[in-house]
């Protein structure tokens, strides 16, 4: 059973600081000038905390993270933090725009049992990479909390929790922020016990997908194991066997789905459109007509429209082209539920099998993907469809990850709405 539970959080007091001008993106998508902006901002962004700076005289006895802890302990003994007397669920709201239509997202932040993935209720999706689990590692070590939420989604036809929350938001939030982009980002208190036993028993049989925060969930049982070793856990209900999740339903239609695209190099003796043709409907979509913008937004309508269908532009000759699968076998050695699936037919046939393509690059932005690729050395771009959330759900429940950036789920979770203090 996923073990979904309340918890006494640590908010901003929203009348000691503006939540608009201390919280922030999560970490792996603050860039460097973004960081100072946000140190700009206020002197308690919770940046300072989850994804401090690094400082010149750093030693094992100061650095960022010991920072950190006393940014922590500091901003709750003064108030600007406080943590809640009452255990409590989290309802949170982010109306939000994307591709021209106003949205909303709902969902409730609990604190989940950590278990192995896949062998239980907690099901990944997606490869990670070591560097940034060793970051969080220490975040958990010096703080002793989750900073920041893992965004999860769950199905639940019943729509328990989510009507829960549907009527809690008819009350003033107790917190409200907007983002970088405007949106609005709410945060109410559910702390009535009957409603919490309600949420409680919907999730006890879902199964729980990790959509984003895969470094921290990993993190998140190394850090348990870490104390289990030292001897802190003896009935294994303590804080730490437990890490914080934003929980979305998927049957809400809140979310949205986009893709990430791949800048690549390319060996100069292989012939692209030669050993492409033999699997894939080739069609060149620039004119001389058109703009690039015009050619590259022809390109990405006709790739909706399609099944396996990618868009691709050649740095050399600066045209657009669509790949549309012809449905020949591709010889890959891959579960259906992932032959199925546009990433990893383009990492494990185009790429692995076809064009020997190791070196690649990620991008969310159409535009920016063609502009690195064009100042840089690399020889083409490719572009994808949005991963559909069923497919997520599918490959997850298979027991299969998908490659890194496979899915990038919109809009992102503010970091200091709540935090999970151990």
């Amino acid at each position: 059973m996923a073990e979904v539970i309340p918890f006494q959080g640590v908010l901003y007091n929203p009348d000691r600081v503006d939540p608009s001008l201390t919280t922030a993106p999560p970490y792996d998508v603050v860039t460097p000038a973004f960081k100072d902006s946000l140190y700009q901002q206020s002197p308690f962004n919770i940046i300072r905390i989850d994804f401090g700076k690094d400082d010149d005289d750093d030693n094992e006895n100061e650095n960022r993270y010991t920072r950190a802890s006393r940014f922590l302990s500091h901003w709750l003994s003064e108030g600007i933090f406080v943590q809640d007397r009452k255990t409590s669920f989290y309802c949170y709201e982010v109306r939000y725009r994307v591709e021209g239509q106003d949205r909303k997202m709902l969902g409730f932040l609990g604190a989940v049992k950590i278990e192995e993935l896949g062998k239980g209720k907690v099901h990944p999706h997606e490869m990670t990479y070591s560097k940034p689990k060793s970051d969080r590692l220490n975040i958990l070590r010096y703080c002793n909390a989750n900073t920041s939420p893992i965004f999860s989604i769950y199905s639940s036809k019943e729509k328990v929790a989510t009507s829960i929350i549907e009527k809690t938001i008819q009350q003033v939030p107790f917190i409200e922020a907007s983002d970088e982009d405007g949106f609005l980002h709410r945060l109410w208190k559910i702390d009535d016990p009957d409603r919490i036993e309600k949420i409680r028993v919907e999730m006890a049989d879902k199964d729980v997908f990790i959509a984003d925060g895969h470094h921290r969930y990993e993190t998140a049982q190394t850090f348990k194991k870490e104390m289990e070793e030292k001897g802190l856990s003896t009935t294994g209900d303590e804080p730490f066997n437990y890490t914080l999740m934003f929980l979305s339903n998927m049957e809400d239609e809140g979310l949205t789905l986009l893709p990430t695209h791949r800048i690549v190099e390319i060996d100069s003796d292989i012939r692209i459109r030669e050993v492409l043709s033999a699997h894939f409907h080739i069609k060149k979509i620039s004119s001389k007509n058109d703009t690039d913008e015009q050619s590259r937004q022809r390109m990405l309508t006709h790739m909706k429209q399609h099944t396996h269908s990618f868009g691709m532009f050649r740095t050399n000759t600066g045209n657009y082209y669509t790949l549309t699968y012809n449905g020949k076998d591709m010889d890959v050695d891959l579960p259906d539920c992932l032959k199925n699936l546009d990433v990893t037919v383009l990492h494990r046939f185009i790429f692995e099998k076809l064009l020997n393509i190791h070196h690649y690059e990620y991008e969310m932005s159409p535009e920016l993907a063609v502009k690195k690729a064009q100042e840089g050395s690399f020889e083409a771009v490719f572009f994808l469809n949005a991963t559909g959330i069923q497919d997520v759900k599918e490959a997850a429940l298979a027991g299969h990850r998908m490659p890194p950036k496979s899915t990038y789920f919109y809009p992102k979770l503010l970091t200091g709405m709540v935090l999970y203090r151990f």
